[in-house]
């Protein structure tokens, strides 16, 4: 602090320290504000029973108040062989329920590069939690590929571990893969491992509130610049019936199947499985990327129950006090909050002592007439154990989205040892509006481990925010591309895409084409499709479909990727009288820009206006003509090289020689506009001066030859022809035809730009969106390609 004091040395000593101590009070403030800054979530992904196999699919469940428990399916257990009613008959349980979600025992393992015998050994809630992040990476428009590298933090609750019980059945079936396979810090570390991230990995076990957690842990080490971004999220699988046993004799489960929370006839908690995760990140960096912020999260506090009447038995007090520290944390007042998802898990015990807590919290300063909001998921999808934090957070968030709180199910008769009269609390039966309005929409999520662990995260609506940017006219074309690891990976996605244009026919196709290109990785089973519009786009998918021939989408399959070496070649066409050139010129803006830097240096030692050297075809003077293919060609480069297609060679002929030769370095771009309007032959030009560093080689088409240009810096020579068949073409296995007289069609160039994805050129869709206005859309996910690997115990 005295550095920075010490830079006003005309300042007394006094008043230098004086300096000195703001400073630190500004700093010291600063580090305060960044405890609590807000955490945008940006992106979900889940696999909860009931077919909610992604947030569209969970929020229709909870929507329309569905249940979704079921009895075990036989690829579990048998369930004759462990389902009996007496809870005192051995080695039985007194429950034939639980929730379940399908593909127990399959996995894409080709999809995330894991081998068929490591597979088998695989925990199939590590395989969930590959797919489930994946999705919800796709789902935040966020290529998993470009956070390879990253400082991206992996947080996972996780506590089951049937799989390995139902391995390890004898050490001579142990593997080399048992460990990785099974042991719970890997759950988060083949995460990081798969994505190549190098924030903070880790794995929680707190039982019930493990995932709830891993999300205060995640904000902590966000806030802490730990990482930049952070996947939180919690996984459970129930493969073996002896905890469901243990549960039964501990009269912890529901006998008819049925989780009631808060009502009378509330008898114990369903098993499930499940599986959630958000993509999270500081605020300030969600919005400066533009990212769909679709909640907030403005604090978190954990803490313990401490010695109770019982190693499992809840702890009133320590519940208020996680909750009361959490509002601290996040700066938020008991009576700003309006709905509250509890732990809820139905039972005799837990119910009152949770319903007692939130009255003690909120209940002083909140009115009959203004009653906190209590919902219980648990009676939903049941008790998702590890990752039941992680799903009551993901349905706070839907709820905000949609602006609805869902009907809480089975709740008829409240349960009589709760003093409902003495507290402000109500509980829907009916779907509820909550919508936007001048306040904002607070809520909170409680999450109570049965080993004493407690959790509280207060959540809130997004902000609105209003993106302002510059916008130029729409460009009239677009590309949209799809990419799989297979070939009936590509159908599949292929089939999704147009299921789901025919639901969301009134989304901007612009939107469409940006959010699968930036926010998708690309693998080399590719499809390239140039479209105009959403109806157009859903027809050609349509026909694809069907095996015909499409107009607009091309098909590829990229061999090697690192082999593709594009040369750029510029020609000597003539000016033609089109509007082509105006309609690039109007709503392309790197194209502009570089057309309006050229005609700002011809200007100096030109009279001519923008539009006559360009659209007014043919120019008043062959002079004008040759400007004019120069600067077309020239912003023409730029543009490539702005979508990231740069060469690794140029070659020119008569006026795509100067072209050539400029953006390769050896003539100053000025040089060259000047030599072309006092009307010099392009080689009497070069032997006049020095050849600068060429960024790449330069050939030059003559008669029907090809010249090299000098590598080094020297004067110009004339060096030695050689066969048209050798150069480039031998060396460049790509070549992009830069001609100012037929390139500047929308359609000429989006087709060539889908020819150069197919080959594998990588592309920079950013660079190809930039200066327009674009919003991420949710779009559907990678699907899949599922094979069985299973070891039988």
């Amino acid at each position: 602090m005295q550095a920075d004091a010490d830079q006003f040395p005309e300042l007394s000593p006094t008043k230098r320290a004086l300096l000195a101590l703001k400073q630190l009070q500004e700093k010291l403030e600063a580090l305060e504000k960044s405890k609590n800054e807000p955490i945008a979530i940006v992106g979900l992904g889940c696999r909860f029973p009931g077919g909610a196999d992604d947030p569209e699919a969970f929020w229709d469940l909870l929507e329309n108040g569905r249940d979704s428990i079921s009895e075990v399916p036989p690829e579990h257990w048998d369930l004759e062989t462990y389902y009996d009613r007496d809870p005192n008959a051995p080695g039985k349980m007194t429950t034939r329920h639980g929730g379940f979600i399908p593909h127990l025992q399959a996995f894409d393992a080709q999809f995330f590069r894991i081998a068929p015998r490591e597979a088998m050994s695989l925990d199939p809630q590590q395989r969930l939690l590959l797919e489930v992040t994946w999705e919800a990476l796709e789902n935040a428009g966020i290529a998993p590929e470009r956070l390879n590298g990253s400082p991206t933090g992996v947080f996972i609750g996780i506590c089951g571990n049937d799989y390995w019980h139902h391995l390890g059945s004898g050490p001579w079936e142990i593997d080399a893969y048992l460990t990785t396979g099974n042991t719970h810090s890997l759950a988060s570390g083949r995460i990081s491992y798969t994505l190549g991230l190098t924030g903070p990995s880790l794995s929680v076990n707190t039982a019930c509130s493990s995932s709830l957690v891993a999300i205060h842990l995640a904000i902590t080490s966000l806030r802490n610049q730990e990482c930049d971004l952070a996947l939180v999220g919690g996984v459970n699988r129930i493969l073996m019936p002896e905890i469901s046993i243990n549960f039964s004799k501990a009269r912890m489960l529901s006998p008819d199947g049925r989780c009631k929370p808060f009502d009378a006839t509330a008898n114990g908690f369903v098993r499930s499985e499940g599986c959630g995760m958000v993509v999270i990140k500081r605020l300030r960096d969600a919005i400066t990327a533009g990212d769909r912020i679709l909640a907030l999260l403005y604090g978190s506090a954990i803490n313990q129950d401490g010695r109770t009447s019982g190693l499992t038995v809840p702890n009133g007090l320590s519940q208020q006090a996680v909750i009361k520290q959490a509002l601290t944390n996040s700066q938020i007042e008991p009576h700003q909050v309006s709905y509250l998802e509890t732990h809820g898990t139905g039972t005799e015990l837990g119910d009152p002592l949770e319903i007692g807590a939130l009255g003690a919290v909120f209940g002083t300063e909140r009115s009959a007439e203004q009653p906190l909001i209590l919902g219980a998921l648990k009676a939903n999808i049941g008790h998702c154990e590890a990752a039941a934090g992680i799903a009551s957070l993901i349905k706070v968030v839907l709820s905000l989205q949609h602006e609805m709180i869902p009907p809480q199910i089975h709740f008829h008769s409240p349960n009589p040892h709760i003093d409902w009269a003495h507290l402000p609390l109500n509980i829907p039966t009916q779907l509820l509006p909550w919508p936007k309005g001048t306040q904002r929409r607070i809520a909170g999520v409680s999450s109570f481990g049965f080993s004493g662990t407690n959790a509280h995260v207060v959540v809130a609506e997004a902000p609105p925010i209003v993106a302002i940017r510059e916008q130029t006219t729409e460009r009239p074309i677009h590309l949209l591309t799809l990419s799989a690891k297979n070939e009936a990976a590509l159908k599949a996605l292929v089939a999704r895409h147009s299921t789901w244009l025919t639901t969301h026919s009134q989304t901007a196709i612009a939107d469409v084409c940006f959010s699968a290109n930036m926010g998708r990785s690309h693998f080399n089973h590719r499809l390239a499709i140039v479209t105009a519009s959403i109806a157009q786009l859903q027809q050609q998918l349509a026909t694809w479909l069907t095996g015909q021939p499409t107009e607009g989408v091309f098909q590829g399959q990229v061999q090697c990727r690192s082999a593709r070496q594009v040369a750029f070649e510029f020609t000597a066409g003539a000016r033609q009288a089109e509007n082509f050139v105006d309609q690039l010129y109007q709503t392309q803006p790197t194209f502009q820009r570089a057309i309006k830097h050229c005609h700002s240096i011809i200007a100096d030692f030109l009279d001519i206006a923008l539009s006559e050297l360009l659209w007014q075809a043919p120019p008043s003077s062959p002079q004008y003509s040759d400007i004019s293919l120069f600067i077309l060609e020239y912003a023409l480069f730029i543009l490539w090289q702005s979508w990231g297609i740069v060469p690794a060679a140029v070659i020119g002929e008569d006026i795509g020689e100067w072209v050539a030769a400029t953006v390769a370095g050896a003539f100053p771009l000025e040089d060259s506009l000047r030599w072309l309007a006092q009307q010099q032959s392009f080689k009497e030009a070069a032997k006049a001066i020095a050849i600068g560093q060429l960024q790449f080689p330069v050939f030059s088409k003559f008669a029907g030859e090809i010249r090299e240009f000098p590598q080094f810096r020297q004067q110009f020579k004339q060096p030695p022809t050689l066969p048209m068949t050798t150069l480039p073409f031998k060396s460049y296995n790509t070549v992009v035809t830069i001609d100012g007289s037929a390139s500047t069609h929308w359609s000429t160039l989006i087709s060539t730009l889908a020819q150069l994805y197919l080959q594998g050129v990588e592309v920079n869709w950013s660079g190809f969106e930039q200066g327009y206005f674009r919003q991420k859309v949710v779009l559907p996910t990678y699907p899949f390609q599922r094979t069985r690997y299973w070891i039988d115990g």
